[in-house]
């Protein structure tokens, strides 16, 4: 019998909420989880992060959502960061599924598995279809980064769990706020539509999540509340945090690395992360 069933899964991460686009905006950003899955006869995780290494892996619960994995190898490389509100789950849980639909020809309904695995289709609709997404209920509808919009990302050395994040979060909120996030996430997709930077800069305001979580990261709210000062057009925390994702000129990114280096010291990595317009990539070997 030979064994010869091999493919490559390339998943891209993702940054949610972008502000005031609270559980419904999303984009794609250039780190990347990588999984082969190899036939090998056996079973087993190859890997070296810090991740399950039987059934209760991510990646591996994925793909037995559409077929068992015995007799599989998967081998799992990751530059994205886990717990820090980068969509390290929704890559997993995406490459999971798209390596089995893939190999067993299922045509599965990707999009909607993925989100039912992770509670929310923000994260997963970035990361499988690159670029900027707007997420109402189970459509995401996808539109390209802007020309010259570029990101970076300072991610603290300091994970918090995304239970934790959201359990910070009110169960109801005043309707003004709501108005507020309402009117700057219109402002923020107008500008990211017409690539009016100035737009851009005025949409990225939050009073839904991103005050509520404030304990949580004091050092990365304390970061992001000087943003224009540094150079960047804002910031952000990304997804459930701490991450923060500043939002950059292209001419002025490498001024604003070096002065979040100086801020940062070593409490936090910070990584040029360009906004990713390809989306999550299978193929076979």
């Amino acid at each position: 019998m030979t064994l010869a069933r091999r493919r490559l899964v390339r998943v891209p991460a993702s940054t949610a909420n972008l502000g005031p686009g609270f559980d419904v905006m999303a984009a794609a950003l250039a780190l990347h989880l990588e999984l082969e899955v190899v036939e090998t006869g056996a079973f087993a995780v190859v890997t070296e992060l810090e991740v399950r290494r039987d059934r209760d892996n991510l990646v591996v619960q994925a793909f037995e959502r559409l077929h068992p994995a015995d007799g599989f190898e998967f081998r799992i490389s990751s530059e994205i960061p886990m717990s820090s509100g980068l969509g390290s789950s929704a890559a997993a849980v995406l490459a999971g599924l798209m390596a089995a639909d893939h190999m067993f020809e299922l045509d599965a309904d990707i999009a909607r598995l993925a989100a039912e695995l992770e509670g929310h289709p923000d994260n997963v609709a970035a990361s499988l279809q690159g670029g900027f997404v707007i997420c109402a209920g189970p459509h995401a509808h996808r539109f390209p980064a802007p020309m010259g919009l570029e990101a970076v990302l300072v991610i603290p050395a300091q994970a918090v769990r995304t239970e934790q994040a959201r359990a910070a979060l009110p169960k109801d909120v005043p309707i003004a706020d709501a108005a507020f996030n309402v009117a700057h996430a219109a402002t923020l997709t107008l500008g990211l539509a017409t690539a009016d930077f100035d737009l851009i800069s005025a949409g990225l305001a939050d009073r839904l999540h991103q005050p509520y979580r404030a304990h949580l990261y004091p050092r990365s709210a304390e970061l992001m509340a000087r943003a224009g000062s540094l150079g960047a057009l804002g910031a952000t925390i990304s997804g459930a945090g701490p991450a923060v994702l500043f939002w950059s000129r292209f001419d002025q990114t490498g001024s604003l690395m070096g002065a979040l280096k100086r801020e940062t010291g070593d409490w936090a990595t910070v990584v040029r992360a360009p906004f990713e317009s390809q989306g999550a990539d299978v193929r076979e070997l």
